[in-house]
C-alpha cells in the first residue's frame, strides 16, 4: 500500500477481511452481473445486520459513520474478496439526499427500509429525448388537490423493473430548469408499467418506465413544487462522488491480477510492469477520493469537484479493463468467463459492462464542460 494505515485501521481491515471470507457465499464471489433480487438481497441484509451496508451514512441515521479511510478499506476488501454488486440507488443517492433535505416523515418512512433492504430504489431522470440535456425533460406532473398526477416516459432506469420506489424529476410548469419538481414515487401505484432493456454486456440492468396518470401524494415531494432542479443537482453531485470511489477500479484491478496469476510464469513476468501501472492508477483514484472527502469534511471543497473524480475513476477503470482484454488475447472475444480450475476469470463481462460508467451521472463530456465553465471559469470573456 502507498498510504500508511494506523493500528486501528489495520485491525479494521483484518476484521473486515476475516468476516467477508466467512460470510460471502461461494456462488456469489467474483460475479460481474448483479444477481436478481431474490439472490442478492439476502447478502444485502447480511451486510446490514453486520452494520456495513451504509458506511458513509451518519450513525444518527443508522449508518456506520465510517471515516473516508475506513470506507476505502471496506471497498478494497469487498473487491478483493469478490463480493457481489448490490442495489445502491437507495444507499448512495436518495438516502444521503433525504438525510440532508428530506422531511422528518420522509426520513422515517424511507431510511430504515433502505438500510434493512426492504425497499429497492431507482432513479427517474433520463428520458428518450432528455439524457445529458436533463433540463429538457418532458414528463409532466399537474397538481390537483393534494396530489401530483404524472404522465411521461423514463429510460435507462437502473433496476427499474425491480424497484419498489423511484425518485424522479417531473415538469410541473415553466421551461428548462424552472418548474421541475423532485418527487418520490411508489412503484406499485396504478398507471406504472416497466420494460427491461438488454445491454451490450448481456444483462438487463436498465429498464424503461412508463407513467400514465400516476397519482402521487404531495407529501412525496422533496423540497418545493417547481424547485426540484437544486435538489436534483445536489443528488448528482453525490452520485458522481460515489461513482468516483475506488470500488470499481479495485474490482477491475482484481480481475487483471487474477488473469495474470493464471498465466504461465514467463507471461506473468512480462505483465508485471502493466500490473504495477494498474496498481498506481488504482491508488491515484484512492488518493483523489480521500482528498475530496477530506475537503468536504473541512467545508472547503468547491461545488462540482466530484466531476473531476468521476472522470478520473471511470477512465482508470476503462484503462485497466483494456489491459484485461489485451492480457486475455483471443479469449477476450468469448461471451462468458473463463474457468481456471475453480477460479472464475472475467475477461469480457466487466469490460462491456463498464462502458456505461462514463455515462452514469452525466457523461464525461458533460463533466469536462462543468469543470471548464464552473471550476476553471474558461467561459469568461466569451459571448
Amino acid at each position: 500500500m502507498i498510504r500508511q494505515e494506523s493500528t486501528a485501521e489495520r485491525h479494521f481491515r483484518q476484521d473486515i477481511r476475516e468476516w467477508l471470507a466467512q460470510n460471502i457465499p461461494a456462488e456469489l464471489r467474483h460475479l460481474t452481473f448483479r444477481p436478481e433480487p431474490a439472490t442478492i438481497m439476502p447478502w444485502y441484509r447480511k451486510l446490514s445486520e453486520r452494520g456495513l451496508i451504509a458506511p458513509h451514512w451518519p450513525v444518527s441515521e443508522g449508518g456506520m459513520g465510517a471515516s473516508a479511510v475506513e470506507q476505502v478499506i471496506l471497498m478494497e476488501e469487498l473487491a478483493a474478496a469478490g463480493a457481489p454488486d448490490i442495489p445502491s440507488q437507495g444507499l448512495n443517492h436518495i438516502g444521503p439526499l433525504l438525510i440532508k433535505s428530506g422531511t422528518p416523515a420522509q426520513k422515517a418512512q424511507h431510511l430504515p427500509a433502505i438500510l434493512k433492504g426492504d425497499a429497492i430504489w431507482c432513479q427517474g431522470y433520463s428520458e428518450p429525448n432528455s439524457g445529458s440535456d436533463l433540463a429538457s425533460l418532458q414528463t409532466r406532473g399537474r397538481v390537483e388537490g393534494k396530489e401530483i398526477i404524472i404522465t411521461g416516459h423514463k429510460i435507462w432506469t437502473t433496476w427499474g423493473q425491480h424497484a419498489n420506489w423511484m425518485f424522479a424529476l417531473v415538469r410541473t410548469g415553466g421551461q428548462r430548469r424552472d418548474g421541475i419538481t423532485f418527487v418520490l414515487i411508489d412503484m406499485s401505484t396504478p398507471g406504472i408499467s416497466r420494460k427491461p432493456i438488454r445491454t451490450i454486456a448481456g444483462d438487463e440492468e436498465f429498464a424503461e418506465v412508463f407513467l400514465d396518470d400516476v397519482r402521487v401524494p404531495l407529501e412525496n415531494v422533496v423540497g418545493s413544487i417547481g424547485q426540484g432542479w437544486k435538489v436534483a443537482t445536489s443528488l448528482l453531485d453525490e452520485e458522481r462522488l460515489q461513482i468516483g470511489t475506488p470500488l470499481q477500479v479495485n474490482r477491475a484491478f482484481v480481475r487483471l491480477r487474477r488473469l495474470v496469476a493464471a498465466m504461465p510464469a514467463p507471461a506473468q513476468a512480462a505483465w508485471q510492469a502493466r500490473l504495477e501501472s494498474a496498481r498506481v492508477s488504482t491508488e491515484t483514484v484512492t488518493a483523489a477520493f480521500l482528498d475530496i472527502c477530506e475537503r468536504l469534511e473541512a467545508g472547503c471543497a468547491r461545488a462540482n469537484e466530484s466531476s473531476y473524480l468521476k472522470i478520473l475513476a471511470t477512465n482508470a477503470v476503462h484503462d485497466i479493463l483494456d489491459a484485461v482484454q489485451e492480457a486475455a488475447g483471443a479469449w477476450g472475444a468469448i461471451e462468458g468467463p473463463l474457468m481456471d480450475g475453480a477460479t472464475r476469470l472475467d475477461v469480457n463481462e466487466m469490460y462491456l459492462q463498464a462502458r456505461r460508467l462514463s455515462i452514469y451521472g452525466g457523461s464525461n463530456e458533460i463533466q469536462r464542460t462543468i469543470l471548464a465553465t464552473r471550476i476553471l471559469n474558461m467561459n469568461k470573456g466569451h459571448a
